[in-house]
């Protein structure tokens, strides 16, 4: 989401480049380009000014150690801004109640119902039982895509069809989940198109009777300024905790992530960073900022993979590539965990000075259906000895996958360069690259 900002902030900086001081001249005119930067990604003009002010006070008020160039210490004291801007700290979730009530409310569109059910699992991984209660009973299907969603996660749905009474069932609800010994309940109020009265009344009303432990207020990350305005007209009706900022992996501008918590006054909690359920994490402001201005974000990358990957297997794997032994099998089961964290270039990103260095690489993460379907084709004896497949073979594996020869030729050499790496890895010596299927030069 934050390419374009990251590359702007990138260009601003490049302006200090050379010089041996801070003063208020260059300062002035690398701010300059950092306040377009910021307008132009659609942060609210007055957060902006105000966040140009506060770094130019602190530039020209520090000396520039001899460690340290001018560049590098405005970068240092734009990220401290930045994550200052968009919260300071990562605000916490809390489920000290039992059951913990959460209230979700937001717009029609914004990912509130697919967020329910990532919240649901979220919880349901800390070891809580989430019920989910499915409270808008006015868009069609609406209690149909929660119920989906919810045995998507293993997580029951109390939903009563029929009844038009949101607050009623909202109430019915709670009382279910108290008496069925539930730790957590999430409520999945009614969007609209836009915000109006009868959605604001509604909403209060729910809110002043279950009494939530946490209200969320969902919202769409593409919808830049228009989701801060929203956000503050839910807020001022019904004082939320915090907000979910949904589709952060899209081409959005990243306005809202950088405006609604100076504007609004409430902290992000989490962000939907994909489609899959367990796409969603703890929004952490000073990674955010690392990312913003380059630096990689690599806790959370560390912290996406200790999630999918099982320390035992982790350990066969090294074992097998200590001795030589990788194969086929194993690499097919490295790249089902790789998806599993997500996006191959955002995962990418997450390592410092990656971002400039993929801006123009290409990474197809469907590449892998193909390297997959390839792998899938063969036996389980020419996967452990892919050095035994004879042209014969290979055509088979070809027909079998959808694909030609050549390209299972390409799938083998290139498994057969990552066993070189690696042994050179291993022996302490040599510097290499794993070519990673789908990854193409950009003209």
């Amino acid at each position: 989401m934050f390419d374009n900002l990251q590359e702007r902030f990138e260009r601003a900086f490049k302006v200090l480049k050379g010089h041996g001081q801070i003063t208020e001249v260059n300062v002035g005119e690398t701010l300059k380009e950092v306040r377009k930067a910021l307008l132009d990604a659609d942060v609210d003009y007055k957060t902006a000014k105000e966040f140009i002010k506060k770094i130019k006070e602190k530039a020209l008020g520090q000396k520039v150690l001899t460690a340290l160039k001018p560049g590098q210490l405005l970068i240092k004291i734009t990220q401290e801004e930045l994550t200052e801007l968009m919260g300071k700290a990562a605000a916490p979730f809390e489920m000290k109640s039992k059951p913990t009530i959460v209230l979700l409310a937001g717009l029609q569109g914004a990912g509130k119902t697919t967020h329910a059910g990532k919240l649901s699992k979220y919880i349901k991984d800390k070891g809580k039982r989430p019920l989910l209660v499915a409270c808008d009973v006015y868009r069609p299907a609406a209690v149909d895509q929660l119920i989906v969603v919810g045995e998507s996660v293993g997580v029951e749905v109390y939903s009563e069809p029929g009844v038009i009474d949101a607050l009623g069932i909202a109430e019915r609800g709670i009382a279910y989940a108290k008496k069925e010994g539930f730790g957590a309940v999430i409520v999945d109020t009614a969007g609209r198109l836009a915000v109006d009265n009868d959605m604001m009344d509604e909403i209060e009303a729910i809110s002043n009777s279950i009494q939530p432990d946490e209200t969320l207020f969902v919202v769409d990350a593409m919808t830049g300024q228009d989701a801060v305005q929203t956000a503050k007209a839910f807020n001022d009706k019904i004082d939320f905790s915090g907000v979910i900022l949904t589709k952060l992996d899209g081409d959005a501008r990243g306005g809202a992530a950088l405006s609604i918590f100076s504007i609004v006054g409430k902290p992000i909690k989490f962000v939907g960073v994909g489609e899959k359920m367990d796409a969603l994490e703890i929004f952490h402001p000073n990674r955010m900022a690392e990312r913003i201005l380059g630096m990689g974000d690599v806790v959370t990358l560390v912290e996406r993979a200790q999630k999918v990957v099982d320390e035992k297997e982790a350990k066969r794997i090294e074992d097998k590539i200590r001795k030589n032994k990788f194969d086929l099998e194993d690499f097919l089961g490295q790249i089902q965990q790789i998806r599993k964290m997500g996006n191959v270039k955002d995962l990418l990103g997450m390592m410092p000075g990656m971002g400039k260095a993929l801006k123009n690489v290409d990474i197809d993460d469907n590449a892998f259906n193909q390297v997959e379907a390839i792998i899938r084709s063969m036996t389980p004896g020419e996967r452990l000895a892919p050095k035994s497949l004879d042209l014969s073979r290979k055509k088979r594996i070809a027909r079998g996958s959808g694909t030609q020869v050549e390209e299972v030729n390409k799938l083998l050499k290139q498994f057969e360069d990552m066993k070189k790496v690696m042994g050179m890895m291993n022996k302490g010596g040599g510097k290499g690259r794993i070519p990673m299927p789908g990854m193409r030069r950009g003209r």
